[in-house]
């Protein structure tokens, strides 16, 4: 996927209009982190990429091709989304989550192939969860479904993938582990991410949202300054540099200021 354009973009839901007028071009083979304090639209966004949210007025486009003019069955094959929260109603393995990124891919009542199989054992030892395999998903803690929730999406082989809030469940050893993998992963990534410090570590771009508004983007080093900060979280930071030229935002309490 070369790239998704986005023109002019509202939503709103019971009168309050949540995105307002968003307009941005977004590559298609990087990764791409959404900032914003909560209920900025992040996650409102994302959902119109992966069309939860029907679009109300304006249009999104990828590879110049009207995003509702794209076949369902055609987009989930090129687009894999992980969510915050995961909820499975039976009793299935972690393997048969895996599995179940392959759906795309079938016809109905179609059987998994070895072929699946393989590909599903390949993406749980990716994410560090290929001994757990036959243990039941609803066994696992959030941060251990999340990981296998990612080998399904692996398993899809998408062009493009969206996670919303990624980490939110993760040590922060399997934070770092979670976002180098996707990173390795050589394609498209759209991730809304709390974490400031883990987007500039990770994201090649930055887009800042405040109140349904396209507030700022660009690359880590144009877009986290202690002005961004202040005047889109309310937060008082100093913003250095790491070893590797990033940046690096330290929080200062109202004491320290």
């Amino acid at each position: 996927m070369r790239e998704i354009t986005i023109q002019n973009l509202h939503f709103s839901i019971d009168g309050r209009e949540i995105l307002q007028g968003i307009t941005t071009r977004l590559p298609g083979d990087r990764f791409l982190a959404l900032l914003g304090p909560n209920g900025c639209g992040k996650s409102t966004l994302l959902k119109h990429l992966y069309r939860v949210h029907p679009i109300q007025e304006g249009s999104i486009e990828m590879d110049s091709t009207p995003l509702a003019e794209i076949p369902l069955r055609t987009a989930a094959q090129k687009i894999a989304v992980m969510g915050q929260f995961h909820t499975v109603d039976f009793d299935f393995s972690v393997l048969e989550i895996a599995l179940m990124g392959r759906t795309p891919y079938k016809e109905n009542f179609e059987e998994d192939t070895e072929e699946d199989t393989s590909l599903a054992l390949e993406a749980l030892e990716m994410t560090g969860m290929a001994e757990a395999r036959n243990r039941s998903f609803n066994s696992l803690s959030g941060g251990e479904q999340q990981r296998v929730m990612l080998a399904r999406c692996l398993v899809q082989q998408p062009e493009l993938l969206i996670l919303d809030e990624p980490t939110n469940h993760l040590d922060i050893k399997y934070q770092l582990e979670l976002l180098a993998l996707v990173r390795a992963l050589k394609i498209g990534v759209i991730a809304a991410l709390h974490d400031i410090n883990l987007a500039a570590m990770y994201a090649d771009r930055l887009l800042v949202l405040r109140d349904g508004r396209l507030e700022r983007e660009g690359t880590p080093r144009e877009v986290i300054t202690e002005e961004m900060l202040l005047t889109t979280y309310g937060v008082h930071a100093h913003v250095g540099m790491d070893s590797t030229g990033l940046p690096l935002v330290d929080y200062r309490t109202e004491s320290a200021l």
